[in-house]
């Protein structure tokens, strides 16, 4: 384990434990936010922890490419019962993102200095979101780190059924309408998988990360 100090400074990810754990502490500042994204690397803590920094050994991926829009959510984007729009709410994703309920989660990862840090990232442009609306209504998105070949997803909320679906496939429609060579779902779920992401080896995700920089 790695204890960092004020330097602006990451070890290697291949020193990363087990589980995928690289660092403690530092800070949260866009300039180490950053580097740390353009090396694979992403802080996730509970709101009483140090700040961890994480490079799991496997990462959980969409190639925007090779994505097939199943029937089902298809028939959804067809219905046009949502509206869907870029960067118009950072401030309302994120903070919809911090309050929802997890099953299996008893509070959030996104604190107060996360929402700070990552709008300050938003307002530099490296940090993009996706509103889902209903009659007008806010009910749904994402955001995450945009690296400009890679997407780094962060976050998603849904306050209605299949919301931060629909969210999730136009982003995927964006990113390969831009030619971006993936999207980044960082851990494994479920959830996630059902949308169509898969794992590769850190080795895989870090020689595409670096293919562009």
């Amino acid at each position: 384990m790695h204890f960092l100090t004020k330097d602006l400074y990451f070890p290697p990810v291949e020193e990363a434990s087990y589980e995928g754990i690289l660092a403690i502490g530092g800070d949260l500042s866009t300039e180490r936010l950053l580097l740390a994204y353009r090396n694979g690397i992403f802080p996730w803590f509970n709101a009483d922890e140090p700040i961890l920094w994480w490079s799991p050994p496997e990462r959980m991926v969409v190639v925007p490419q090779l994505y097939k829009i199943s029937k089902s959510i298809r028939n959804l984007l067809n219905r046009k019962q949502f509206e869907v729009t870029f960067n118009q709410n950072f401030e309302a994703v994120i903070r919809n993102c911090q309050q929802v309920e997890r099953k299996g989660q008893d509070g959030t990862w996104i604190t107060d200095d996360i929402i700070e840090s990552y709008t300050k990232l938003h307002e530099m442009g490296f940090v993009q979101s996706v509103e889902v609306w209903q009659n007008g209504e806010l009910v749904g998105g994402l955001y995450g780190v945009d690296l400009g070949h890679i997407f780094c997803g962060e976050s998603m909320f849904s306050k209605v059924s299949n919301a931060s679906k629909i969210a999730f496939v136009t982003l995927v429609q964006y990113l390969k309408e831009n030619n971006y060579k993936l999207l980044d779902c960082q851990l494994h779920n479920d959830y996630l998988e059902q949308l169509g992401a898969f794992e590769i080896s850190r080795e895989t995700f870090i020689r595409v990360l670096k293919s562009a920089n």
